[in-house]
Formats: C-alpha cells, sequence, structure tokens
C-alpha cells in the first residue's frame, strides 16, 4: 500500500487538539472544577475571602483546586476564580481560561494610588498599563502596548457612574518589585513615566488576554496611597479596606457583568479579536 502522510492541516488540528485537551485538564485541576462549570462571564481575584461573598451572595459550593479557588453561579452566567498573586499566576490564568473562550473577563483587584488626589477606596478604571513586570515579554513583543478592553472599561465606568462612586482613569505600572516604596531609582521611573497606579498583574492579564484572544478588562480598587508619608499599607488598613469596601467591589463586578449579558442579547457586545 502507498504511504498516506496527513496534510500539515490535519497535523494542526490534531496539535490544537492536543493543546485543547492538555489546556481543559489543567483547568479542571488547578480550580477543582469541571470545564462544563465555568460560566461565559468571569470575575478574576487575587483574595479568596472575594471567592468567599462571591459564594455566600449566590449560595453556591466553593471549589478548592490544587492551586486556584473557584466558584460558579450557573443561574447568573458568572464564575469567579481566585489565581492568587503575580505576573506568572496571572498569564497562567489567562492562558487556562483561552481553552473555554470565555466572553468577558473582569479583574477585580487592588491597587496603590500614586496621585496627591487619590485616597483608600477610590476606585481606579485602568485604560493602559506599563509592562514593567517582564512576564508579558513572552507573549507578544516590547513594542506592543497593554491595554484592557474599552467596552468592558465602558460597562465598569458606567456602573460606578450610577452607584456615583469616586474612580479615576489612566495608565497602571505593573511589577514585580516589592518594597518599591523603598527603591528611589524605581519611584523616579513612576515620575517618568507619569503613571498613577501601580499592581502586580494588569499589564500581564491585558497582554495575554490580546495574544490569547480573551477579551478582559479591570475594576481596580486603591488600597493604599504609597507615595504619602502615611499611605503605605499596613495590617490594620488592610484590613479596614477589605470590611469596607470588599462588598460593593464584587457588586459593581457582578452589576458589570450583567449588563453586558443584557447588552449581548439586545444586539452584541461590540468586540471582536
Amino acid at each position: 500500500m502507498p504511504d498516506k502522510k496527513l496534510s500539515q492541516d490535519a497535523l494542526d488540528q490534531i496539535d490544537q487538539y492536543s493543546r485543547d485537551r492538555v489546556g481543559i485538564s489543567t483547568l479542571e485541576r488547578y480550580t477543582g472544577s469541571a470545564a462544563a462549570e465555568f460560566q461565559p462571564f468571569i470575575l478574576l481575584t487575587n483574595f479568596k475571602h472575594y471567592v468567599d461573598v462571591f459564594a455566600g451572595h449566590f449560595n453556591e459550593p466553593i471549589r478548592q483546586g490544587s492551586v486556584m479557588q473557584a466558584c460558579h453561579a450557573t443561574h447568573e452566567n458568572i464564575s469567579i476564580i481566585n489565581y492568587s498573586v503575580g505576573s506568572p499566576t496571572a498569564a497562567l490564568v489567562m492562558e487556562l481560561l483561552s481553552f473555554i473562550k470565555p466572553k468577558a473577563v473582569i479583574m477585580l483587584g487592588m491597587c496603590g494610588g500614586l496621585r496627591d488626589e487619590h485616597k483608600a477606596g477610590d476606585f481606579f478604571n485602568p485604560v493602559a498599563a506599563i509592562r514593567g513586570e517582564g512576564t508579558s515579554d513572552s507573549y507578544m513583543p516590547k513594542q506592543s502596548p497593554s491595554l484592557s478592553s474599552f467596552v468592558i472599561q465602558r460597562f465598569a465606568c458606567e456602573a460606578l457612574e450610577k452607584r456615583r462612586l469616586k474612580y479615576h482613569t489612566g495608565v497602571i505600572h505593573t511589577t514585580n518589585v516589592r518594597f518599591w516604596e523603598f527603591n528611589e531609582e524605581f519611584k523616579k521611573t513612576l515620575d517618568e513615566e507619569r503613571a498613577q497606579a501601580i499592581d502586580m498583574e494588569c499589564a500581564t492579564l491585558f497582554t495575554v488576554g490580546f495574544a490569547k484572544y480573551v477579551p478582559i478588562g479591570a475594576l481596580m480598587l486603591i488600597s493604599d496611597t504609597p507615595r504619602k508619608a502615611t499611605g503605605i499599607k499596613t495590617a490594620g488598613s488592610a484590613k479596614e479596606v477589605f470590611e469596607k469596601f470588599t462588598g460593593v467591589h464584587i457588586e459593581v463586578g457582578i452589576e458589570v457583568l450583567k449588563n453586558m449579558q443584557g447588552k449581548e442579547k439586545e444586539d452584541g457586545l461590540g468586540y471582536k479579536f
């Protein structure tokens, strides 16, 4: 019999099928959730407390995986994932989400406010992120900007304005540097960039989302103002922020995704990669 070689297209399909199987299996293992449980609209967080509040709000069980926690409000079409802290895990969760193709993802994160007018409890609307963390370099060329989804950010701003919650809009610097508050050279760089906020994940989330075709935005809560003499986060101030603002932060995130669901039913979400 003559040799029958598979076409390149067939080989590519087999390769993609293998990647998808491994990716979905990893997502399930890391989150303790079956792929079918994940809803098309997803909240991301760094905090177990946020998952606890979400689970209590919808009376749904929390899934504990080997790396992350998740909860799925099936009747609301919303899931939440706590992926922990840092740019490597941010890249990981976005890679894993790319295998289930969510319609919208919102990061409910905390950031440091870098302007005099910023106060703990204000919200921050990041339209772009400075890629200072390094992880995103593995996904897009250095010259590629890190942008959040304009559509998702628009819905976030509308929800904040409806509730008359104070928010600021601008660029967020994402870094892996801890205790930069005591690093004069790093602070000089922040001044030159004129970034308005600082965090450890946004640039990675936005860049990997773009690279992997996952629409993502962020609704950030200013948890501290580290450029001020008394603004550096402490155990006491962190506890106060959680107690005062976690509830409304999650409520606004849910409202944004519900509003997006309504818009989708009317005439679509208005974005396509």
